[in-house]
């Protein structure tokens, strides 16, 4: 998540959507329930979600007062990103209740679906998993938002291949589980989770690029 030191992913940044035929989710709109509350529920989770670190990482940033009440800012942190791991498997509960509950796409409903799910979560995983590895607890939940800093900017795997690697790797496994489920209602709402990360990359970037260009001008002054 704490992608500070590299803009947007630009497989993602280059995707050109006035060149993207619409017949396909069109037809796959016509197969889902749009009267199942379920895909309110899944919905809301997707975006509730990002939403919630961002701002109560704002907060502390401004304030730190989760880090006073806590006692440490490491204390604070830690606590914040198993807050945000938990509502993590609520959102993911909340989309396989919805895939579940909807109808299923026949030409993905066998080994073709199942190949491209197995696919997706392998690449996504493998994104998310070298991600963490390579940021660390802290470093992945926000840690520069509570005062604990990365000490250098991180090049390697899966940075060199996408500049938010958790953002997008979460993207692709969210492809797998709706190919794995033959689910068009899944796939539909993988629109709104590339939304909602573009939306908190927008955001996310420049403030934590603010926060290591003000640590660095006060590493210059105290020099």
């Amino acid at each position: 998540m704490s992608d500070w030191q590299l803009g947007c992913c630009e497989g993602f940044d280059r995707l050109d959507l006035n060149k993207v035929s619409l017949s396909i989710f069109e037809n796959m709109a016509g197969l889902i329930d749009w009267t199942d509350p379920n895909i309110l529920y899944s919905a809301a989770m997707i975006v509730f979600k990002p939403f919630y670190w961002l701002g109560v990482a704002r907060i502390e940033w401004h304030t730190h007062i989760f880090s006073a009440l806590c006692g440490s800012a490491y204390r604070a942190c830690y606590l914040f990103g198993i807050s945000i791991l938990m509502m993590g498997c609520v959102r993911d509960w909340r989309f396989n209740e919805m895939m579940a509950s909807q109808p299923k796409l026949d030409m993905l409903d066998g080994s073709l679906g199942a190949t491209l799910g197995v696919l997706f979560i392998v690449m996504g995983s493998t994104l998310v998993l070298t991600s963490f590895w390579a940021l660390g607890f802290t470093g992945t939940f926000l840690g520069d938002y509570f005062g604990i800093y990365l000490e250098e900017r991180v090049t390697g795997f899966p940075f060199n291949v996408t500049d938010n690697p958790m953002y997008w790797g979460t993207t692709m496994n969210f492809v797998g589980f709706a190919f794995w489920n033959a689910s068009p209602a899944g796939l539909m709402m993988i629109s709104l989770i590339v939304l909602i990360y573009k939306i908190i990359i927008y955001f996310e970037e420049p403030f934590t690029a603010m926060i290591y260009r003000e640590k660095a001008e006060r590493g210059k002054k105290s020099a």
